[in-house]
């Protein structure tokens, strides 16, 4: 019996073992070479797998993404079903402006979205883009939040420079034939980002960050670490002196001799980007319906003319009867 499931576990340890290497290859990989753009949108799929709206209306990117800036979100405020229309993604910032990147450095910034469509709209298949929108969209590569939501797209990270407007070419869907969609009036939600985010989904800092003093004292001695970065020594009145560790990338604004207080900033704010969110409404239109109500005011319009018309001729009766 045993030589029988000895080939199996084998094989077990064989996959347990790859599965190490791979993973530690992955975190290697990440830790020596990392982006500013890993955190997102991967970390957003990864810590809320249902969707990235919470109830309170708050897209999840603002958990990283601490500061404030504007998104804007322009579509048709109503559409017909089976037709692709554009949902254009405004992400504005400086052009002139370099955030801090992961090794300290500076770089351009990253830009991203996500999109929350009405149940049954996706983006449109190529086959039904027209190349006046095709040229529009360019290379974006847009993906599902989840294989199951198509009617919620991510997109990014892609550089600002080139994509501060985002086109999403959008399929509207057909009532006639999907039986989850309805006719009448949706929200879309919109969430983009521009550089990178304040927090790690973990909830540690990154080097894109206002660092403070964690004790009042005396500025003692500044060191700059071979792996960069700064390290300052704080000794307060009372107690042994405390260490504080500052990543490449944020400039000081302190120098030895000097008083600081408690939460006192100690390096200059480096961020650039932010965050923002807008919503639209949209109107899935039935063509029926639009035939109707201009039937319907067609002859609203044609009675009124006959009451008019039938109003002079009252009045031409009953002037011949006053001159007989």
């Amino acid at each position: 019996m045993s030589n029988l499931f000895l080939p199996t576990i084998n094989l077990i340890k064989r996959l347990v073992l790859l599965a190490l290497i791979t993973t530690t290859i992955l975190v290697a990989t990440d830790i020596t070479t990392a982006q500013p753009a890993a955190a997102y949108p991967f970390w957003a799929q990864a810590a809320y797998p249902l969707t990235p709206r919470e109830p309170t209306g708050k897209i999840v990117c603002a958990n990283c993404h601490l500061a404030v800036k504007p998104a804007e979100l322009e579509m048709p405020t109503s559409v017909l079903p089976d037709t692709v229309f554009e949902a254009v993604v405004k992400i504005p910032y400086d052009l002139n402006s370099q955030q801090v990147l992961g090794d300290g450095s500076k770089g351009g910034l990253n830009v991203g979205a996500v999109v929350m469509l009405p149940d049954g709209f996706q983006i449109a298949p190529e086959d039904r883009i027209p190349e006046e929108m095709k040229e529009k969209v360019g290379g974006v590569y847009f993906q599902s939040y989840t294989e199951d939501q198509p009617n919620v797209i991510l997109v990014g990270p892609l550089p600002g420079e080139q994509y501060q407007e985002i086109i999403f070419p959008i399929l509207s869907p057909n009532p006639a034939t999907n039986k989850a969609a309805h006719f009448g009036k949706y929200q879309v939600h919109l969430g983009a980002n521009r550089g990178r985010g304040q927090l790690y989904p973990t909830g540690e800092r990154t080097n894109n960050n206002v660092f403070t003093a964690s004790v009042a004292g005396n500025i003692t001695k500044i060191e700059q670490p071979e792996a960069g970065g700064y390290s300052v020594t704080i000794q307060p009145e009372a107690g042994n002196a405390v260490i504080e560790a500052i990543p490449a990338g944020p400039e000081l604004t302190v120098k030895e001799g000097d008083t600081v207080a408690l939460a006192a900033p100690l390096t200059m704010n480096p961020n650039v980007g932010g965050f923002g969110q807008d919503e639209a409404e949209i109107v899935l239109q039935s063509a029926d319906r639009i035939t109707w109500l201009i039937a319907f005011i067609c002859a609203i319009m044609l009675s009124q003319a006959l009451l008019v018309l039938k109003k002079k001729q009252v009045e031409k009766v009953q002037a011949a009867e006053l001159e007989f």
